[in-house]
């Protein structure tokens, strides 16, 4: 099944583009069919992977999501993990997964972007002279090609 045509990853990336409106932090997502070992491993080095740890203010986020592997995992860098209240990530997964229960992948992620953008803008607010560090897509892992399109 195609989870991800190119219409409702549009979507995500405009999520994406949205929750950085107003802060200089970066997020991405990041998709993959499978994880086979631990979610906060694979997402970790996905993280390291996408040069996630190269912003100037370490303040990157990785939305994890193994679609058939039903796994998922909201990290932040050393930045982020320091201002953000101990809880905030699980939060942010019990939506994701709450919404994919229900079968709303696009939504879940949107709203995950959606809520990490919200606390981005408190601690790391815009500045004039903020770049886009990151790029807005979302990747997607060798595995993954029969969910997306």
């Amino acid at each position: 099944m195609k989870y991800f045509t190119k219409e409702r990853q549009q979507l995500i990336v405009n999520a994406v583009k949205e929750a950085e409106l107003g802060t200089s932090g970066e997020i991405r997502v990041h998709i993959d069919k499978t994880c086979r070992g631990d979610v906060l491993d694979r997402a970790v080095a996905i993280f390291r992977k996408l040069g996630m740890e190269h912003t100037q203010q370490r303040n990157g986020v990785l939305v994890y999501v193994a679609v058939k592997s039903h796994k998922v995992a909201i990290i932040g860098d050393e930045g982020v993990n320091a201002v953000v209240p101990k809880d905030f990530w699980n939060k942010i997964k019990d939506t994701l997964v709450s919404n994919f229960s229900q079968g709303l992948f696009v939504e879940g992620i949107s709203a995950a972007v959606t809520s990490v953008g919200e606390i981005l803008k408190q601690h790391f607010p815009h500045t004039d002279d903020d770049v886009n560090e990151l790029p807005d897509d979302i990747s997607f892992g060798d595995d993954a090609e029969d969910v997306a399109s």
